[in-house]
Order: C-alpha cells, then structure tokens, then sequence
C-alpha cells in the first residue's frame, strides 16, 4: 500500500475481560478498615464497554485492516454458525471452515453477526480445510431487519430479492410483503413477489394481488412446488443473480428450491397444527450456487420483520407508488395520513394507489404490528 493512501483512523473495540468490581468505597471508609484493606485491588477509570484504539488504514478497507498476509485467498461466505464458524468457498472452488481473526470479531458494531452468507472475504488458509478471515470486504448490498438493539444482516451483496409468500395453508399475508420489499428498497435490492401454493385457490383470486404489484413496478410470479407449475419461470429469474430467497416459516421456500434445482435436498418442514404457522427447518442463511449460474441464498423463515434504520419519513420515498403525488402534497412534511390535501390520500381514494398498500404504510408509520392474515376472496 503507497504511503499516501494510508490514514490513522480511531477504531472501537470491545473488551474480553473487565477490571474487578470495587468493593467498598475507601473515601468514606475509617482508618482501621482502611489498613485492613487488600492492597492489590485495582480500580480504572474508564468505562466497561469499550477501549479505542488508533489503526493505519486505506479508504478501500471495510473493516479498518487494510494490510493482509500476501497468502490470503478470496472467497464467498456460504453460511456461519455463530460469531466464529463460517464456510468459505474460495475462488478455486475448495470450501474452508474458517474462524474469525480476533481482532475483527472485538470491533465494536451494531450488528449482531459480523460475517454473513454472502460476504466476500479474505481468507488466510490454515491446516487441513480450515482458514482465519481476515477481512471483510465492502457489501455492495444487504438485506437486514432489526433484533432487539442490533442490526441482524440476513445476507449481503445480492442483486434481487424473492419474497416467497403463500396463497393459502398458512393464508396469505401481504403485509409482510410490503415490509420486505420496503426492506429490499432500503437495502438497494430489487424485490421480486412469489406467491406460492396457487394451486390451493382459484387463480382468477390472485390476479388483483399480482396486479397491484405488477403495475408499480414489481415482478410477480404464481407458482406451486407440489404440482411444479410456474418453477420455469421462477428459474429464469433466478438463474444469472445473486438472490436471496424469503419469507415466513412454512411458505415452502426451501421446497420451491428443491424444484428449481433437482438434487438440492434442501429439507422442508409443514405447518403446525396448533399455531397454523410454519415450522423452522432451515436454520441458517446458505448460499448454494446454481446449475444455469448465479448465487441463492436460502434464509431461515421468520415470524415477523421488524424493518432497521427505516424512520417514518423515510417511508414515503420506499413506496414507488408515492413518489409521483408527494411533490403535490401541501405541506412538506406530510406523513400522508391526516393532513388536508394530502395527494397522496387523494391517490388512495382514487384507486390509483392500493389501500392494502397504504394500509400497510400506516402501520409501518406508526410502527404497529403486522396486518392480519388477508384472503384473496376479499380482494376487489
């Protein structure tokens, strides 16, 4: 690296021990004890959470590491298995189980995994199939959601999003579509809506659902994995991308899959009888390549998505269909909600925006839980 692309830069990290907890307060105490004290005692002045440290840098680093030994081979995270347990395809084609280097692991982030299914790394080759990360380089992209105080990356560097719902057994919830394409949005990644299991419902049903989608912008695809209709076109979009493939739990994500490429085995589950809802059976995020080309990443199914780093105002802009009406709006900081001549409301009462759509807006707006489960006979 040429001298005038290096820089200091402050970097946070967390600390794997602590200084022991002070026992007494010695300013108030008396004499006597005093003597009496243990003298080893040691007592700091800095906090508990962190130490900050200067590091030499470049502006192409992602993680404040810019010099790596000149043995270390790049690859593509398949899946990781904690904060320290990843598999690594490197670009040879060969697959390492690598671990963390330490100093990346103590950085202080907001993110609850350092390294996801996705990631480019470095990678320094140990014995055996075994390696060190020892850099991540800068995601083109990432598709998040929130975890209690952190940021949980589902993946990273993809290029397009397959949001897999069902029509029916679990019913449709087209709520969590929206989140996720709002997500997807955020994130930089086109989103794609699959609707599974069409063969459960009368498809004329579905055809106002395609077509509120359809008509801003977004691909549509009505498939069915158990009697393999729509799987080719599911595979034509596909097929040339960096997806990610996700949804709720029991929406047959990992059987669309299985059907998109013979052979995957990946494992399925069904729905519970008690809850109506899917069951876990993918659990972790893995990355498997395709045969006709291109990267799938298959995610564990969730119960609910909690968007991350999306405030309300931001919103308006991560639906295409707002953005022609909110330079009509009169007020500049219209939420779109209750205020008079309000273009976007307008719009709404119009028909030319979904109220699903908004409906969902809403609720997001005022971050509210999830709609209810929507059936496809209710739709106009």
């Amino acid at each position: 690296m040429a001298r005038d692309d290096k820089r200091k830069i402050r970097v946070s990290f967390r600390k794997n021990r602590n200084a022991r907890t002070r026992q007494n307060d010695w300013t108030k105490a008396r004499e006597d004890e005093a003597a009496d004290a243990v003298h080893s005692e040691r007592l700091s002045g800095k906090g508990e959470l962190t130490r900050r440290r200067t590091v030499v840098t470049s502006a192409e680093s992602s993680d404040g590491l810019r010099d790596v030994d000149a043995s270390c081979v790049s690859g593509r995270v398949l899946w990781t298995v904690g904060a320290n347990h990843s598999a690594v395809e490197l670009d040879d084609g060969s697959v390492r189980h690598c671990s963390v280097r330490r100093v990346l692991r103590t950085m202080q982030r907001e993110t609850r995994s350092l390294v996801v299914a996705g990631d480019r790394v470095l990678v320094r080759p140990t014995e055996g199939d075994e390696g060190v990360i020892e850099r991540i380089e800068p995601r083109t992209s990432t598709i998040s959601r929130t975890s209690g105080r952190f940021q949980q990356i589902l993946t990273a560097n993809v290029d397009q999003a397959v949001i897999v719902v069902s029509a029916d057994d679990p019913p449709l919830k087209l709520g969590v579509v929206d989140r996720f394409l709002v997500g997807a949005e955020k994130g930089g990644v086109r989103g794609i809506v699959c609707i599974n299991k069409a063969d459960l419902v009368n498809p004329v049903l579905l055809q106002p659902i395609a077509g509120q989608y359809t008509r801003i912008g977004f691909d549509v695809v009505l498939v069915s994995a158990r009697l393999g209709l729509g799987i080719d076109e599911l595979r034509r979009r596909l097929v040339g991308h960096q997806s990610v493939v996700a949804g709720q739990s029991g929406v047959g994500k990992s059987s669309l899959l299985n059907c998109v490429q013979p052979g995957l085995d990946r494992r399925t589950g069904g729905i519970s009888d008690e809850t109506g809802k899917g069951t876990h059976t993918t659990r972790v995020a893995e990355l498997f390549r395709l045969d006709g080309g291109g990267w799938v990443v298959d995610t564990p199914g969730i119960r609910q998505l909690m968007l991350w780093d999306v405030a309300p105002g931001e919103l308006e802009g991560l639906y295409p269909e707002f953005r022609p009406y909110v330079p009509d709006c009169r007020f500049a900081s219209c939420s779109h909600l209750v205020e008079k001549e309000c273009a976007v409301q307008a719009a709404v009462e119009r028909g030319d925006i979904s109220p699903l759509r908004y409906d969902t807006y809403t609720r997001m707006f005022n971050q509210d839980d999830d709609p209810a489960w929507v059936r496809p006979e209710d739709m106009d």
